[in-house]
């Protein structure tokens, strides 16, 4: 994917999710909880979107993945990461694609205000300004079973 496609793709304000969203829990019993949807567009998009909550470690990620490329656009929150220039950009970071690096360069998003623990507020935010419309529900994270670490 060039830079050209990618822009492209990611102004495309077709793209739209028809299904309401539910969490899973995590099969290795984790803390975590995660879905996938397919997210359908008028140009037919190979794209699916990715979710991911860590309730005990409040980390959140949200990743548009392209099915011949791999991740082009994703959220972090909760967690560090660092550029391939290794400069950190914090726990509150976005993936781009960019040809030269793919999506390893993160910035830091002035358009995410919701925090990690609200996840359904993020989801919101994440798909306006990555111009999909989402026309079901996402229900809220479950609450952690805290019976399963026993």
């Amino acid at each position: 994917m060039i830079q050209a496609e990618f822009e492209v793709l990611l102004s495309d304000n077709t793209k739209r999710v028809d299904e309401d969203i539910s969490w899973s829990e995590d099969e290795d019993r984790s803390p975590g909880v995660e879905f996938r949807v397919e997210v359908t567009s008028d140009p037919g998009y190979p794209l699916f979107i990715k979710g991911w909550y860590n309730r005990e470690a409040q980390t959140l990620s949200y990743a548009l993945i392209h099915r011949g490329v791999g991740r082009i656009y994703g959220l972090d929150l909760g967690k560090d990461d660092h550029n391939p220039s290794c400069v950190y950009v914090g726990e509150k970071h976005k993936h781009s694609w960019n040809d030269l690096v793919r999506d390893k360069e993160a910035h830091v998003p002035a358009d995410i205000t919701a925090a990690a623990t609200e996840p359904v507020e993020v989801w919101r935010q994440f798909c306006q300004e990555a111009r999909i419309s989402h026309k079901g529900t996402m229900q809220p994270p479950p609450q952690i079973n805290l019976e399963m670490f026993l």
